[in-house]
């Protein structure tokens, strides 16, 4: 593999946001090395990777936990010079019901992943927080929209192991740094990103490729596609009794692509201008209720889907609206996609593939990416 770029290391590539972002990072230039256990994914992904992109990322099916095949794939390919690490266990409520298995495979999987790229040398990561790090921020005045600054305070077990990754993290790059500038070495090329984003949805405007959870997904609007098709009777809208407009929670919805854009941008700021660990918001910037994306996933599908309403989730906060400000400026990036587009896309990737990566897209739909592609 030699691309222009360079050579980067995707943990959790098959997932939802790691495949995305696998996608984008081809298309701009940079080959592609992809390890996923694939406990919640399919490596079909891969394939409509390359039917996008007519590139194909390298995969090994590899869990991060385990330390020393992790580290067979370092040593396989001394051209990794960065990695972007997805691979994590990511729902709220389970973490709430198995805490340990959280901690071993988020928390320890970062270690792991952090001791490989100290033996082979590889100096930059870009980690996929989140947003629930900030935990509830209506506790504090004038923290919402939420800025980098706004103190931290997990509410969940989820949250907590990725407010603990990204102070390993921090902690590993700044000892790097000091380490090698007390021996009068060349530091600045130890660096992290920690992007903290908001909620992921939609999928490829062609259909082919989209988030495809196995069980029961855990995240509104896939649960919201899986009505719409009739896989499932109706949503639990989880507590109408919050201090906002509708009385449902608030959330910032961000294009898969956009998010996944803002890996690449983090990325190419790592690399071209050194920063040590710096964090950054990735979000719209606005805020939307359960009710009003039941109504917009509902426009977009051509009639009204069914919901519950029940109690509130262990965990949930009234509202997690990103500030983007701090991103805009320094990676230059913002959201480009509305909130429509994404569920357009979303509904034309379920309405086409009901089962996923589990079986071929519409030969329609192939063929026009195909005139798209120029074939």
């Amino acid at each position: 593999m030699a691309g222009g770029k360079g050579t980067v290391l995707v943990t959790g590539g098959t997932g939802y946001i790691g495949s995305f972002t696998t996608l984008v990072l081809l298309e701009d230039g940079y080959d592609v090395i992809v390890v996923d256990n694939l406990a919640n994914s399919s490596v079909v992904a891969i394939d409509r990777i390359e039917r996008i992109c007519k590139k194909r990322p390298l995969f090994y099916e590899v869990d991060i936990t385990d330390e020393q095949a992790l580290d067979e794939v370092f040593a396989k390919h001394p051209e990794i010079n960065s990695v972007i690490h997805f691979a994590a266990l990511k729902a709220v409520g389970e973490s709430g019901e198995i805490p340990l298995e959280y901690y071993r495979v988020n928390v320890g999987g970062s270690i792991s992943l952090l001791r490989c790229m100290e033996r082979h040398n590889v100096t930059n990561v870009v980690f996929s927080s989140s947003a629930t790090v900030y935990g509830d921020a209506t506790r504090f005045p004038n923290m919402i929209p939420i800025p980098e600054h706004c103190p931290l305070g997990p509410t969940n077990t989820y949250g907590q192991t990725k407010r603990m990754i990204e102070q390993v993290i921090t902690d590993q790059i700044e000892a790097q740094r000091r380490k090698l500038k007390a021996a009068g070495k060349p530091y600045e090329q130890w660096n992290a990103a920690l992007l903290r984003y908001f909620n992921p949805c939609g999928a490829h405007p062609s259909g082919i490729m989209g988030e495809d959870p196995q069980g029961v997904p855990y995240n509104l609007l896939p649960l919201l596609g899986k009505v719409a098709t009739g896989e499932r009777e109706k949503l639990q809208v989880y507590g109408d009794d919050y201090p906002s407009r509708d009385g449902t929670a608030i959330r910032d919805y961000i294009h898969v692509l956009d998010l996944a854009d803002g890996h690449l941008a983090a990325l190419n700021y790592l690399r071209e201008h050194k920063p040590g660990v710096r964090a950054w918001n990735l979000g719209s910037g606005r805020g939307s209720t359960v009710f009003e994306m039941i109504k917009a996933f509902s426009k977009v599908v051509g009639r009204d889907l069914p919901y519950e309403v029940v109690g509130r989730r262990h965990g949930d906060v009234l509202d997690l609206t990103a500030n983007p400000a701090l991103a805009n400026e320094e990676l230059q990036w913002k959201t480009r996609r509305t909130l429509e587009d994404a569920c357009a896309d979303l509904w034309r990737w379920v309405k086409n593939n009901p089962k996923g990566y589990r079986q071929e897209p519409p030969a329609e739909l192939l063929a026009a990416l195909d005139a798209q592609n120029g074939n």
